[in-house]
């Protein structure tokens, strides 16, 4: 009798395998399908984005008022230079500044920790955001 039973318990061994089996072929059988919805979906979008990249040729005009030559208060002038400057060229400068010193915040990068020549122009603030940043500084440019 103890004989029996050993191949007993291989017949139901050998029907869970083969259960497994179709059902992974039924999984696998659902995936090209919806490869195929996909890939008929990718060209209805890019044929939209081909015609808006042919339609503007012309390149575009900087604006004049970020390009007219500002001149920074002698505070500023000591982080970026005495030269009149586009305002454009005015914040690259601050951005160099603050790169070349390890002054952005390590954790949130959207914060910029003042030194001491910072420090007078961010109005005597130890950290400031990058948006409150353009503000300040516009404070010290002259038209």
């Amino acid at each position: 009798m103890a004989t029996a039973k050993k191949p007993a318990a291989k017949k139901p061994a050998a029907k869970k395998p083969a259960a497994k089996k179709p059902a992974a072929k039924k999984v696998a059988a659902k995936k090209p399908a919806a490869k195929k919805a996909a890939v008929a979906k990718k060209p209805a979008a890019k044929k939209p984005a081909a015609k808006k990249a042919a339609a503007p040729k012309k390149k575009r005009a900087p604006n004049a008022a970020f390009m007219k030559p500002v001149t920074p208060s002698a505070t500023l002038a000591a982080v970026i230079g005495e030269k009149p400057a586009p305002r454009t060229e005015v914040t690259s400068k601050i951005w160099a500044y603050i790169k070349k010193n390890g002054l952005q915040d390590k954790t949130n990068k959207r914060m910029i920790n003042a030194d001491d020549k910072l420090k007078a122009v961010f109005a005597g603030k130890k950290q400031v955001s990058m948006f409150e940043m353009t503000k300040l500084v516009s404070a010290h440019l002259k038209a």
